[in-house]
């Protein structure tokens, strides 16, 4: 069985914790011991990790305008590639211990990887992607006229900065990473939703969704199954409010319409469930939305929102 699984920006950084190293690299630590307890490094399974980054990215980009007086800003194209790579490194520097010490013998690769997307593409010109750290309204719109990034609320939980995420096109490295996991090999890519490029692999400056990228990385590479780890057990409708009810096993037809009502924010689970529905669309089998704590009672199927065809 082949399975992607998306972690969501939970598994390295809680609410309301800081940004230190330290904190990514505890929450990996548990993150990925979660994956293991769930079986997912077992002989049946070839599996590629995929990760968000948008607070890490936000906090590159503020520590570069911070400093510009100085030192060069770099491109947000360029800032996902710099996250890509420590964030990779924490998680196979965790699946390599891990691995060792239950004596699976499987082998890890972190790979940099670059995502086609279209310069055309309308969400270019209207920025909807939220990088960075929640703040309230005076401090994003002070932000905001220093940078020149609009913010927008994001889902309730404080205002945040927004760049234009384009639509992932193509996996440039979709080949390879299925050549290293048919092999065996368990592998981190798209981190961040991966490095936008367009046709001639020059970078864009935006970040894309992870959860779309790693849709179209599944598909891609065939895999069955497409877990997308976030803060909550289950996908809800009405959700915070006295009606809410969780999802358990909905067809795509019944999800589109929930989504079209509008019970889906766009800050938070909206692309998740777009992602959703993106893979079963595209031929994939199943898609499991769940929190990383929950993966055991998800595999046995008692927990989870579990999207099918």
């Amino acid at each position: 069985m082949k399975v992607v699984v998306a972690l969501g920006g939970n598994a390295l950084r809680r609410k309301g914790e800081g940004m230190d190293y330290e904190v990514h690299y505890e929450n990996a630590r548990r993150t990925l011991e979660n994956l293991l307890e769930g079986g997912f490094f077992s002989p049946n399974k070839k599996l590629v990790i995929t990760h968000g980054n948008g607070p890490q990215v936000g906090m590159e980009f503020m520590r570069h305008f911070l400093t510009k007086e100085r030192f060069p800003m770099y491109p947000l194209h360029a800032l996902t590639a710099s996250t890509q790579g420590w964030i990779g490194y924490i998680l196979e520097a965790h699946l390599r211990a891990l691995l060792r010490n239950k004596g699976i013998e499987r082998e890890v690769a972190t790979l940099l990887t670059m995502v086609r997307v279209s310069r055309d593409d309308p969400a270019l010109r209207s920025p909807s992607k939220p990088i960075g750290d929640f703040m309230d309204r005076s401090e994003a719109l002070e932000l905001s006229i220093l940078t020149g990034l609009p913010v927008k609320e994001d889902a309730g939980r404080g205002w945040r900065l927004v760049v234009g995420s384009p639509r992932p096109l193509e996996v440039i490295n979709a080949p390879l990473i299925n050549s290293l996991i048919e092999a065996g090999v368990v592998v981190v890519a798209v981190g961040g939703g991966g490095i936008p490029v367009d046709e001639k692999f020059s970078g864009v400056p935006a970040v894309i969704d992870k959860d779309r990228a790693s849709a179209l990385l599944g598909l891609e590479v065939r895999a069955d199954v497409l877990y997308i780890l976030t803060q909550i057990p289950f996908v809800y409708i009405n959700y915070n409010t006295p009606k809410q009810k969780p999802l358990r096993e909905v067809g795509i037809h019944e999800l589109e319409r929930l989504k079209e009502e509008g019970h889906f924010a766009p800050g938070s689970m909206l692309p998740k469930v777009e992602a959703a529905i993106d893979f079963i669309r595209g031929g994939g089998k199943k898609v499991v939305i769940t929190s990383p704590e929950y993966l055991r009672e998800a595999e046995r199927g008692e927990v989870g929102t579990f999207v099918l065809p």
